[in-house]
């Protein structure tokens, strides 16, 4: 790999860490600092990232004519600054409640700028027989900071109180932005603007993802699976923390040892393509990391309930995991490259509206009933996501070639 990737994968890694370590910070902050009850706590998180989301539409257009790496470098240093805004507001004990939704709603939209910077930036500095190797690397990273983090970040707040690991992360996005500056040579220029109706460049990226018949497939099947595996996030801590009794360390170490699935299903990602073919792994590991989730809401109490977690929750991730880099890969080569920032600024705000919306739905599920019908809700519904894969016909699965890029203007 190529010096460029080394330093962008390490830029990459230190802000995953530091997430890691402030995982669920904010709703933290909110119940033992501010007292917030159920409905708010919800609502920071539907509410914050779906305005991120919708802040985030015009930065596609924004940055698809800029060259990436000042933008990367400008949204961490955007969430180091309002990052910081927590702590300090926290020691003159003026923090509120709608300081943290502003905050969780500007990260939000800037960590979609940068991952869509990111991504069209990788394709500029890996070699395409490459980008596979590239994705499976970021994939593990994202899954161990997962796994370490949350455990040392729980850690840190019984030392030295709730708004450590806040200041932890902020630090950690200061570091990304120094370590992008460590990409040597000069970033080629984007490709010209070109002209079109006012207002058109605003939907480009979904028009390509909408346009393009693998895309779309993998798309929709996308915002499916993730939006209800998310949504089962805070029904099983409601279900695992209150009704079962699981103490929160029980509770941390059900969602941090899956995580170690993580590496096991990234690492395996280059070769199962290699000996069954990328599409045999979109449409059956896409099929196989669904069937697991309806078993959560079976659990039972105590340590046979701990393990039934852990082992569901690992299967879904090892899938995921190994899917993961294989749909990023496919994604960067069927996309050109004047329209890559854009295309993955769709995909991204609308992955963060479909887990908002289908978080808010599945809360109001298990407030009509009980967290466990909305668990098999969600596990049901998603069984049918499948559909969006095998009932496609048999040339969309098809080895095709990467769509090629018009030539680059000159810098």
């Amino acid at each position: 790999m190529a010096q460029g990737f080394r330093w962008l994968w390490a830029s990459y890694a230190v802000s995953a860490y530091g997430s890691g370590l402030a995982f669920g910070a904010l709703p933290l902050i909110a119940v033992t600092v501010l007292h917030t009850g159920a409905a708010q706590v919800s609502a920071l998180a539907a509410i914050g990232p779906a305005v991120g989301a919708l802040i985030a539409v015009p930065l596609g257009p924004w940055m698809e004519f800029r060259r990436k790496r000042p933008v990367m470098i400008t949204m961490d240093l955007v969430r180091f600054a309002v990052l910081l805004t927590i702590p300090v507001a926290y020691a003159f004990e003026m923090l509120t409640f709608v300081q943290l939704l502003i905050v969780s709603a500007v990260v939000a939209a800037a960590r979609i700028a940068f991952n869509a910077a990111a991504g069209a930036h990788l394709k500029a500095l890996v070699p395409p027989g490459d980008l596979l190797v590239a994705n499976s690397r970021f994939e593990s990273t994202n899954w161990s900071s997962i796994a370490v983090g949350p455990p040392l970040g729980g850690a840190a707040i019984g030392l030295f109180g709730p708004v450590i690991t806040v200041i932890a992360d902020a630090v950690s996005y200061l570091l990304s932005a120094l370590f992008l500056t460590g990409i040597r040579g000069r970033e080629a220029a984007p490709a010209p603007r070109a002209p079109s109706p006012r207002g058109r460049e605003l939907v480009d990226g979904w028009r390509h993802l909408l346009g393009h018949p693998g895309l779309r497939a993998l798309f929709l099947n996308n915002l499916v699976v993730n939006g209800l595996i998310m949504a089962t996030e805070p029904l099983l801590a409601v279900l695992m923390l209150g009704e079962l009794g699981f103490p929160p360390w029980q509770y941390g170490l059900a969602f941090a040892v899956p995580c170690l699935g993580g590496l096991i299903g990234s690492r395996l990602a280059r070769r199962v393509v290699a000996a069954r073919g990328r599409p045999w792994v979109l449409r059956v590991v896409g099929t196989l990391r669904v069937v697991w989730l309806a078993g959560l809401a079976f659990v039972q109490p105590g340590m046979v309930g701990l393990g039934t977690v852990i082992v569901l929750e690992m299967a879904i991730i090892i899938c995921m995991s190994l899917y993961g880099p294989v749909l990023a890969t496919y994604r960067l080569e069927h996309t050109p490259a004047p329209l890559l920032a854009r295309t993955l600024t769709a995909w991204s705000i609308s992955g963060g509206m479909a887990i908002a919306v289908l978080s808010a739905l599945a809360g109001v599920l298990a407030d009509l009933t009980s967290p466990r019908i909305a668990l098999v809700t969600a596990g049901v519904l998603i069984l049918f996501s499948p559909l969006l894969l095998v009932r496609l016909p048999p040339e969309v699965y098809a080895e095709i070639q990467p769509q090629q890029d018009p030539p680059k203007a000159a810098a």
